[in-house]
């Protein structure tokens, strides 16, 4: 009689144990349920928050320029992606994808407008900019984003919520981190953020961006590489580790892909219009260098 009445006893508490633990595991995918739709999501930042939002259950669409690179990624990230060829700067194309999203899986919760480029290093003069290179990274990493956030809206303000994400960098929060096209795009970024979030949150959908410092991704890579031709990757990687000021930490992808993470999801519910400065407090602050005195 007591060895039944233990074993009774056991067997309820592991099966309250088993439901705890499946309840915290669902707790913690904090995209459960959810369909997203990633910019630039191939490669770099684009596909760490892929792989971060599928971690924790959504749906993801991976939209890119790259149509060799995209269907491996998608491939390689499981059943939940699914791979669309797209270039930003064709509004149709943009358009397609989240239709592809919404007729794979109903709806779409999250945008994330992360696609762009650099575009040249040189010449680093705004005597000598060449307007037509400009054009093309205003209208890759600005007007790809109002696209991106036009088609978004489109689908959402019916459903009366969803998340839209954009990647700014701390080069449009100081002037001189970057080539002008590229900082110029990034300043506007934060501006575009903060213009339509007053008529979003009328909807329900919340708009918000996040501005990293550098991380050694491809696209930075690349241009370190024209300021240090014969480096190695792995001294480009260095070189670029080398600029923060934060002791003991490197900014990586993960971080921004946690950080977008969290703007995506429930969590961040009450938060619209916010930029959130991912830079170990690089753009915070700003050492004096005191001349050494006379004696």
């Amino acid at each position: 009689m007591l060895r039944r009445f233990i074993n009774r006893e056991f067997k309820w508490i592991c099966s309250v144990d088993r439901i705890r633990f499946f309840s915290t595991i669902r707790h913690h995918r904090r995209l459960e349920g959810k369909v997203a739709l990633i910019t630039g999501g191939a490669s770099g930042l684009g596909r760490a928050s892929a792989n971060e939002f599928i971690q924790h259950g959504a749906q993801v669409i991976i939209a890119d320029i790259d149509g060799q690179l995209g269907p491996d990624v998608a491939k390689d990230l499981g059943p939940q992606a699914h791979f669309v060829s797209c270039d930003v700067a064709d509004e149709a194309q943009v358009a397609e994808a989240v239709d592809t999203a919404v007729t794979r899986h109903g709806k779409l919760d999250i945008m994330y407008n992360n696609a762009g480029i650099t575009g040249p290093v040189f010449p680093p003069g705004i005597s000598d900019l060449d307007l037509n290179e400009f054009d093309r990274v205003m209208r890759i990493n600005v007007r790809g984003t109002i696209v991106g956030i036009k088609h978004a809206a489109r689908v959402m303000i019916p459903m009366g919520s969803g998340s839209i994400l954009c990647t700014a960098s701390m080069s449009g929060l100081l002037g001189g981190l970057g080539p002008h096209p590229y900082s110029i795009s990034k300043f506007t970024i934060p501006g575009i953020v903060k213009s339509v979030a007053g008529e979003l949150c009328h909807h329900g959908i919340r708009i918000n961006c996040i501005s990293p410092f550098a991380i050694p991704t491809p696209l930075v890579l690349a241009q370190f590489a024209v300021f240090f031709p014969g480096a190695s990757q792995e001294q480009l990687v260095e070189t670029v580790r080398s600029l923060g000021e934060f002791k003991g930490a490197h900014c990586e992808e993960i971080d921004v892909a946690r950080a977008a993470l969290f703007l995506a999801s429930d969590e961040a519910k009450y938060i619209s219009g916010h930029n959130l400065v991912v830079d170990g407090g690089f753009t915070s602050f700003k050492n004096l260098k005191f001349p050494s005195p006379d004696v």
